[in-house]
């Protein structure tokens, strides 16, 4: 009989030191929901990681920019630095998309490249391209041809285009020529219609004329005869 009354006894202290250590597991559990544990952060000097964001007190490092020039000045006239070279040189007076092409090219400039970005040789050389002008491109592109006072074949550009341009109307209004007259007028000169258009002077819109008013009476007597 003692030996039966003994054994309950033993399993009642075994349950008693069980349970502490079940009560103490789950303790030491992770709880479920809480937030994930911080990665190690990076090394100094190592590469950020692929979608990690660069921790906020250092910057990247910004590349310099290349100075661009805004206006560059050729022929006493300011062209525009941001555009390619084959626009920018039809800035200048006498020169247009043909003719800058074969100018940058003589020059041996890229004609797509951006003005501004140009280094100081390259844009030396499409001064001297633009000075010897007559030389660089073909007889038939020239826009002065057998000069009326010299007989020679020039290309006019700037400042020059527009002062001989101004001397051929000069000389046409004292030979008393028909688009020297017309020029003086300040009329049409290049053959134009002016029935519609072009009027200067006082002449506004259309006038009627006017009855005579006799002649309408004479008509109203001669129906009731």
């Amino acid at each position: 009989m003692a030996e039966k009354t003994d054994k309950p006894e033993k399993t009642k202290k075994e349950h008693k030191a069980e349970a502490p250590a079940t009560e103490a597991a789950p303790a030491a559990a992770p709880k479920k929901g809480g937030k994930k544990d911080k990665a190690a952060k990076p090394a100094e000097g190592a590469a950020p990681e692929h979608g990690k964001k660069q921790p906020k007190g250092k910057k990247a490092e910004e590349k310099p920019k290349d100075e661009i020039k805004y206006l560059v000045r050729i022929q006493n006239t300011d062209l525009d630095g941001t555009s390619k070279v084959l626009y920018a040189l039809t800035g200048i007076k006498g020169i247009g998309i043909r003719v800058s092409k074969m100018l940058a090219r003589k020059a041996e400039v890229d004609p797509n490249a951006i003005m501004g970005y140009l280094p100081p040789e390259q844009v030396d050389r499409l001064r001297n391209a633009l000075e010897n002008i007559d030389t660089n491109m073909p007889v038939w592109m020239l826009n002065r041809r057998n000069d009326t006072y010299t007989g020679e074949n020039r290309h006019l550009t700037g400042t020059d285009l527009i002062l001989s341009n101004k001397e051929d109307i000069n000389l046409m209004k004292k030979i008393r020529s028909y688009k020297g007259i017309r020029h003086e007028r300040g009329q049409k000169v290049r053959g134009q219609r002016t029935r519609s258009t072009g009027r200067t002077g006082a002449t506004v819109g259309v006038v009627r004329k006017k009855e005579a008013p006799g002649a309408g009476a004479a008509e109203g007597g001669k129906e009731k005869k």
